[in-house]
């Protein structure tokens, strides 16, 4: 069963662009070509963003084709579909990939077993506080949050995987 997402790349350098449309039609096995555009938070870096269709999994495939570049900011989300939940992966430079599972609404979701280790592990409140803070991805969408703005209203790519 087909699902959806959308890969954003919030800030890379000019000359890493072709590669990450290189490694985006490695996964997709078809052509891609993005509408790069200035990152208006960085200076001298681009941004670009598409949607894509393709099966389960291949938001796990792009993100890792993705993190071959650790000076790239970018995110890459997939829909939940059929017997399968979505998921959110981001990467900052300095911070390495996150990886979240998305519900419906977008949201991460901590499963039940993930967050009793949790409990049983935190000492006191402050270290509850902060094992649920990066259990949710906070430090990422935190330093993300400005690129994202960023690319308000910039064209989209649309991308279907073909195998």
């Amino acid at each position: 069963m087909p699902t959806c997402g959308v890969v954003y790349v919030h800030s890379t350098p000019l000359a890493v662009c072709q590669h990450v449309e290189w490694a985006i039609a490695r996964v997709l096995t078809a052509p891609v070509t993005l509408h790069w555009t200035p990152q208006p938070v960085d200076p001298g870096m681009r941004r670009a963003e598409c949607s894509w269709t393709g099966r389960a999994g291949t938001g796990a495939e792009l993100a890792a084709a993705l993190r071959q570049w650790p000076m790239i900011r970018f995110e890459v989300t997939e829909e939940p579909s059929p017997g399968v939940d979505g998921e959110r992966f981001m990467h900052v430079p300095g911070r390495g990939l996150f990886h979240g599972i998305m519900g419906a609404s977008g949201d991460i979701q901590i499963g039940e077993d993930r967050l009793r280790a949790i409990m049983a592990s935190a000492r006191a409140p402050e270290a509850l506080s902060h094992a649920l803070e990066k259990a949710l991805g906070s430090a990422w969408d935190a330093e993300l949050e400005p690129y994202r703005y960023a690319g308000d209203g910039a064209p989209v790519t649309l991308l279907t995987r073909v195998g």
